[in-house]
């Protein structure tokens, strides 16, 4: 019997809308960061808009507003032509279209205010943690419910990808998540050090594999096919890709953490891994080209083609590139460099930004029922988006080499050659004006699309129910003839593919984790490791408001290079009290690890007023307002409790004591400023930063 229905376009357009309008924005605040890297000036001299605390506003907006939105925009399209169903709730879709814009506007408030986990990709506190949860779930019930109540026996590919995107995102959120919340906007990881760092870039690495990564595939599976009137290349390969790919990335997350102190059997896993992974990538990127053939006549006509050939194309770039960044000799060099900067924006900008571009333009006109308003407009999209990406990539990597090359170089007499960072600092600065030109040049692209289909909307109307029909499907299904075969049978129950997905995906995160858990060795205790005083430990929540995380690294590797210049390499049992780990992942400034008694109080104090009068040429922006501001003292006992109940061993009964030690140490450190005329009360926020500066690296004996 054939049953009439409608598909829901307006929870589409909404999606497309927010898509367009927080990727201006997301973009919008990376050039910025990317101008304030050439003039500190361009920090705007506030302290919600230093780079620090607008970088991590920049990578979640284009991470979960742009590409987030641009994911629920083609799924809830394919997913209903794909099922031959609406959606199962039009409430649960306008739940999650609303309650995902108001986790994005949380996120934009919260970030420049300072209230940040630093956990790089995940920086959102934990009630926006919950948040994100629920509307995850709210997503997943209507995503599983529409796929129950679907009149096509077969769940195509596209479906596979966005079934493992959901169960994995969601494994991924919650544990990485765990954290103890101290006060509305303010946690701290149940994990520490070590165990933390594994966790965070199990988590960092495969939240680039199953949300911009997975989803992604999914919908070029159906869009690409569609917009060249192509069947897929080859249905085989697919399966082969979809599998190899969820079983394999899972384990690659170590490759981040090579030559730290994570234990060196996990970061072999990670390599060895990373290089398999190769395979899998390459065969969803070589399925989609050669879903092209015979239709490249096409391809040079349609803007949408040629926005996905890049897109692909950026695809097999970026990931031939990540495992060969994952082989030791060569991660030595790039790790820490602008190298990997540029690797990530290869796949954002490509990969994602192109692939929802050529959706958009292929989806907008369908669904208001019109052409596209200037194919000439979207060419020079195209053209212009290309030229952004070369001018963004190309003095990146160049920048990255003559980082890695410049920390590494000594002198025939066997003295590092530039031993003042800021020389390196210095010599990448043309190529962060060329990464910035690069950058406006693809924002002008986005803008000139939004122009483009603000006139095509306007050419038609449109339809928020779009009838159909087709054949209900019927309650008993025998397979019969090749229908036999285990993968088309698997691909008739979702509610079993859903769970092998998930015991797919947990076998490499279980079984790298839980040795760095469980077995205390792993991670050998240093007795003078002692936990941070009660000033320190605010400088410390201090120094993570203010993100400095994001241009400097806590984590010397066994280098000579790095070992010359920053003291004795890092070991794991240093940092068994970091709750979260600190270790970051770019050094657009020195190492920190062992600054601790290398300049004096009142260094840090000129430091953080003006870098520049301490250090010419500096790009780091200012931070006057931490002698202006006063220390919350009246968290510090929540803070004591919280890390004693996480297994840092304060004594029972020392949050009383705590914040008059805290007085005392400040006072000594405001009386040694006094001492070289600097005049500053004690109860400032800037005595406990240097209070935690001085700290770091005194724990255990260098040379």
């Amino acid at each position: 019997m054939i049953e009439k229905f409608y598909y829901d376009n307006k929870t589409v357009r909404n999606f497309a809308i927010a898509t367009i309008v927080w990727g201006i924005i997301g973009m919008t605040v990376g050039l910025l960061i990317a101008l304030q890297l050439v003039k500190p000036a361009m920090n705007l001299g506030s302290q919600y808009t230093t780079f620090g605390r607008i970088r991590p506003l920049h990578t979640n907006a284009v991470i979960f507003a742009f590409v987030g939105n641009a994911i629920f925009m083609g799924v809830y399209y394919s997913l209903q032509r794909l099922l031959k169903a609406r959606m199962f709730s039009d409430v649960l879709s306008k739940i999650h279209f609303w309650g995902w814009q108001l986790i994005i506007v949380s996120a934009v408030i919260t970030l420049p205010m300072g209230f940040t986990s630093s956990h790089e990709y995940a920086e959102l506190e934990w009630p926006i943690d919950i948040a994100i949860t629920i509307i995850w779930v709210v997503f997943g019930v209507n995503m599983f419910g529409t796929i129950i109540k679907r009149r096509e026996q077969h769940m195509y590919v596209a479906i596979w990808f966005y079934i493992a995107t959901f169960v994995t995102v969601a494994v991924l959120h919650i544990v990485n998540s765990f954290q103890l919340p101290i006060s509305a906007f303010k946690s701290y990881y149940f994990y520490a050090g070590v165990q933390d760092a594994l966790v965070q870039w199990w988590y960092g690495h495969n939240a680039v594999a199953f949300f911009l990564t997975t989803p992604y595939l999914g919908m070029m599976y159906y869009f690409l096919p569609k917009m060249a009137n192509r069947p897929v290349y080859s249905y085989k390969l697919s399966i082969l890709h979809f599998w190899s790919l969820i079983f394999i990335y899972i384990w690659a997350g170590p490759h981040h953490l090579l030559y730290t102190s994570l234990p060196s059997w996990a970061q072999s896993l990670g390599v060895a891994f990373s290089i398999m992974l190769i395979a899998p990538s390459w065969g969803g990127m070589i399925n989609g080209l050669l879903t092209l053939r015979g239709a490249w006549d096409k391809v040079r006509e349609e803007a949408t083609l040629k926005f996905m050939v890049v897109a692909l194309t950026s695809y097999g770039m970026a990931t031939f590139e990540g495992p060969m960044l994952a082989l030791k000799q060569i991660n030595a060099i790039a790790h820490y460099t602008d190298w990997i900067v540029a690797h990530v924006h290869v796949g954002a900008l490509g990969w994602n930004g192109f692939l929802t571009f050529a959706m958009l333009y292929w989806l907008i006109p369908r669904i208001y029922k019109t052409e596209l308003y200037s194919k000439k407009l979207a060419n020079f999209h195209f053209w212009i988006g290309t030229l952004g990406i070369i001018f963004y990539a190309v003095p990146l990597y160049f920048a990255g080499f003559t980082q890695g090359l410049m920390w590494k170089e000594f002198t025939e007499e066997g003295m590092l050659k530039y031993p003042n960072f800021l020389e390196t600092v210095i010599q990448i600065i043309p190529m962060y004006i060329l990464r910035a030109a690069g950058g406006a040049m693809y924002l002008t692209g986005v803008l000139v699309m939004t122009y483009n289909l603000i006139k095509t909307v306007k050419k038609g109307k449109l339809v928020a129910d779009e009838p159909a029909e087709a054949l209900a499907l019927p309650q008993e299904y025998t397979p019969q003839g090749t229908d036999k075969k285990l993968h088309r049978l698997l691909e008739r129950k979702p509610m079993a593919f859903l769970v092998l997905s998930l015991v797919v995906i947990l076998i490499g995160g279980v079984i790298e984790m839980m040795p760095t858990f469980t077995i205390k060795s792993n991670i050998p205790t240093i007795s003078s490791v002692k936990p941070y005083s009660p000033l320190e430990l605010q400088g410390r929540d201090l120094y993570i408001r203010e993100g400095c995380v994001n241009c400097h690294s806590q984590m010397i590797r066994p280098f000579r290079s790095e070992t010359e210049r920053y003291g004795e390499y890092s070991k794991a049992g240093e940092f068994v009290y970091d709750h979260p780990f600190l270790w970051g992942s770019k050094r657009t400034g020195p190492d920190l690890a062992r600054v601790g008694g290398k300049y004096s109080n009142s260094w840090h104090f000129n430091h953080l007023l003006d870098p520049q009068t301490m250090s010419p040429g500096s790009i780091m922006p200012t931070y006057e307002w931490l002698t202006n501001q006063q220390l919350d003292t009246t968290t510090t006992i929540a803070k004591i409790n919280a890390m004693r109940t996480l297994g840092v061993p304060y004594e029972l009964g020392y949050e009383h004591q705590a914040n008059a030690d805290l007085a005392e140490q400040a006072k000594a450190i405001g009386d040694d400023l006094k001492k070289s005329d600097v005049r500053v009360k004690s109860d400032r926020e800037i005595i406990a930063v240097i209070a935690y500066l001085q700290r770091l690296g005194t724990d255990i004996r260098t040379k």
